[in-house]
């Protein structure tokens, strides 16, 4: 169990294991405050090697806390585009301002300070706090609940708030005062890349092999326990890409709720017959000339999965007119492409307008 293993015996171990099997990964290179930051909110059930060129883009065109506080939302939402999970940049934003107004720019070196800010939970706030400042208070992520359940052979569901607390309060005292920021990393590593969440463990590789009862006993594949999460919320949608031969017509999702003021093509709930969706147009002040079929689709959010499917129709010219309509708007596509956000769930039909999403924009 955890309250019971010696945890202490672990410190060392990893600590030499560490500077020779760490990744070079550019938060790492200049572990500034801000950095560690906006890497640490990518990371987010993003994987290492999706989330780095994210992060060099990012910090290019923002490279402060002051030009996060002062970008436009737009094209916040546009560096953002194909990370998803829009709501966290949105949320860095507003950090990002009380940081301006409160602290004089910087991040506060204060792990309750921090856990004040908009968007920073207890994760984060010790990721901050131990690598950018060196102070010893935990940061208990997936990967770092796992190796510790594994290593302690403990079967507690780790989906419970009380067992996350456990294992910070079981780390706390034996983190080492002058290499919190090590030990921090160190754990991260070995759990991203010794301990994996899919398929077998590396124990071979493990400095914490000696240690691990769950190497011992064989009962790493059921370690760690995780409670059953609810089941998602199934929602059918057609998926409307309307052109004429230059412009495709681009709806503003609400400034609140799933995928708030990001561009979408317009959609309705239900999947449409072909003379149902020509219908939607016309009510749109749209006159349709042709309608074809598209690929179906589908998107998992956290707790909603999206099956959609799709037409493609094309007007006569998109006129002022039509234009007029609250949240609407008619895109060239490579202004489309530059300028507005549209979130991977309609990743699928962009390619019906000529334009690629998120990192693709950049690929040669």
């Amino acid at each position: 169990m955890l309250t019971d293993y010696p945890m202490h015996q672990l410190v060392q171990p990893l600590l030499e294991w560490y500077p020779f099997h760490a990744r070079v990964l550019p938060w790492r290179e200049k572990p500034e405050p801000y950095r560690v930051w906006v890497s640490e909110i990518m990371l987010q059930q993003t994987r290492v090697e999706a989330v780095r060129p994210y992060f060099e883009r990012f910090i290019q065109a923002l490279p402060d806390i002051a030009a996060l506080a002062e970008c436009p939302q737009e094209r916040l939402l546009k560096l953002w585009e194909g990370l998803g999970y829009y709501n966290r940049v949105r949320n860095m934003q507003e950090a990002a301002r009380t940081v301006m107004s409160e602290y004089q720019g910087s991040l506060p070196p204060d792990f309750e300070k921090l856990l004040k800010l908009k968007g920073i939970g207890r994760y984060t706030a010790g990721a901050i706090a131990s690598i950018a400042y060196g102070i010893p208070v935990p940061a208990v992520d997936g990967n770092v609940l796992r190796i510790l359940m594994r290593v302690c052979e403990d079967d507690s569901d780790i989906m419970k708030q009380s067992v996350k607390t456990q294992a910070e309060q079981v780390l706390q005292p034996v983190i080492p005062k002058n290499q919190a920021g090590m030990f921090t990393q160190a754990l991260m590593e070995l759990g991203a890349t010794v301990c994996v969440p899919n398929g077998e463990p590396k124990c071979a590789q493990c400095p914490w092999k000696p240690y691990c009862l769950a190497c011992a006993n064989g009962s790493y594949a059921y370690l760690p326990k995780k409670g059953k999460p609810k089941p998602r919320k199934i929602e059918q949608k057609t998926v409307l890409v309307i052109r004429d031969g230059q412009k495709v017509l681009l709806h503003r999702r609400p400034q609140k709720g799933l995928l708030a003021g990001l561009y979408e093509f317009p959609n309705t709930q239900g999947h449409l017959t072909g003379d149902e969706a020509a219908a939607y147009a016309e009510r749109l002040g749209l006159y349709p000339l042709k309608v074809e079929p598209l690929e179906e689709a589908r998107h998992i959010f956290s707790h909603i999965e999206w099956q959609m499917t799709g037409y493609m129709i094309r007007v006569a010219q998109l006129d002022d007119m039509a234009e007029q309509k609250k949240g609407y708007v008619f895109a060239e596509a490579e202004v489309s492409e530059e300028q507005y956000a549209i979130p991977s769930a309609f990743a699928r039909y962009t390619k019906y307008m000529n334009i690629r999403l998120g990192m693709e924009r950049y690929d040669k």
